[in-house]
């Protein structure tokens, strides 16, 4: 095993779990379990998502057993019946155990988890009840999974704002739990912006528990809210990949013109697999529109850059040519890296980049992002027996 990183701490602030098929039959409450999220085989032998006892019009076709497509060539990615969710899921994606060997193996001394099968179903469901009942069986089933890891699997709970009083329980109740921070979708089921007032009893109540939100992508509903869908598009996955960062682009600015972070002084605010070489460019948008156009916008009283100085977060992608170039000048406090593990994106040698990226910082900086940064967000004391 290579030594490298043993002089830093390690944490990967957005890497990704393959949920087991029968988790939402086992954790979901016994009233709407018929309901369950399950993955189902068609006549041709291939995989599908059934979604509140339906097909799910997203996610079918044999496609599922891409989300553990890490290291795969394209040939390998073309759906056949051999191919299935849990018979390609890689090293680590579905056990804890073998979680911790991958870690070992690349030298990460924690993993902040995020869902796979859980960022499929949100945009084809609108009944606010069966949301959160999936949202709490994805909860109670990743604080158990994370539970003996030594504090190096960190379990993220994953909330719907359907309804804000039942995502203000959910949140309350898993982070009791053990869950160290939430996500929600860059859309919502109302279409009300994430920024909206209705949401402030949120808002507040991740302030009162001290824990970060996080904007993650996921499928877009039908009709799009933020990337553009144009005609003739529809299967072009390399085009919704790219754009699925514009959705997370719209969910954060909607906090800013809100004025959501006056609000909340003390809000953690986290962009999440969206890149962040933009993030410097857009600040410095999102400035010059408040010195002109945004004196007519009476909900926002402070410049874009200084509410993200005080209260926002964003990972980047090791192999990010611009981020050296910008972490300065955006402050070092408030970036960090991901992997995405294991899904097909994730790149193999990632933390060769991550060792290349080092290289063009300044110490403090290069200390933050890989790890201090997550570490102090999470209260993360985890680490991994040869990086003491």
């Amino acid at each position: 095993m290579t030594k490298r990183f043993t002089d830093c701490l390690i944490v990967d602030a957005d890497a990704h779990i393959l949920e087991p098929p029968d988790l939402w039959e086992r954790y979901m409450d016994p009233a709407l379990r018929d309901q369950a999220i399950r993955v189902r085989t068609d006549d041709r032998g291939l995989e599908y998502l059934e979604v509140a006892g339906k097909l799910s019009k997203r996610s079918q076709g044999g496609t599922l057993f891409t989300l553990g497509g890490y290291g795969k060539e394209p040939e390998e990615l073309v759906p056949r019946p051999d191919r299935t969710y849990v018979g390609c899921a890689p090293l680590g994606a579905m056990d804890s155990r073998g979680r911790l060997q991958f870690m070992d193996q690349e030298n990460v001394d924690a993993s902040v988890l995020y869902p796979s099968l859980a960022l499929l179903w949100e945009p084809e469901v609108f009944d606010i009840q069966l949301c959160d009942a999936y949202c709490r069986a994805y909860n109670r089933w990743i604080t158990d999974f994370c539970a003996d890891s030594g504090d190096r699997l960190i379990p993220i709970a994953h909330i719907s704002l359907g309804d804000v009083d039942l995502a203000v329980k959910e949140l309350e109740r898993s982070v009791r739990a053990g869950a160290r921070g939430a996500f929600v979708a860059p859309h919502t089921i109302t279409r009300k912006p994430h920024g909206h007032p209705d949401h402030n009893p949120f808002w507040a109540k991740a302030r009162e528990l001290n824990v970060p939100i996080g904007i993650h992508p996921t499928l877009e509903p039908m009709p799009p809210m933020a990337a553009a869908h144009f005609d003739g598009m529809k299967g072009e996955t390399w085009y919704f990949v790219v754009m699925s960062s514009v959705a997370v682009q719209a969910a954060m600015t909607t906090m800013f013109h809100y004025g959501t972070f006056d609000r909340f002084p003390d809000l953690k605010f986290l962009v999440l697999e969206s890149s962040a070489g933009w993030i410097s460019a857009w600040l410095d948008r999102m400035d010059a529109k408040f010195a002109s156009v945004g004196r007519f916008n009476r909900k926002m009283k402070t410049p874009p850059s200084e509410s993200f100085k005080t209260n926002c977060w964003i990972a980047c992608d090791p192999d990010e040519k611009t981020v050296p170039a910008i972490i300065d000048l955006v402050g070092t406090e408030h970036f960090f890296w991901n992997s995405d593990y294991p899904h097909s994106e994730a790149k193999p040698g990632v933390m060769n980049d991550l060792e290349h990226m080092g290289t063009q910082l300044s110490p403090q900086a290069k200390a933050n992002l890989f790890g201090l940064n997550a570490a102090r967000l999470y209260n993360i004391k985890g680490r991994r027996s040869n990086g003491q």
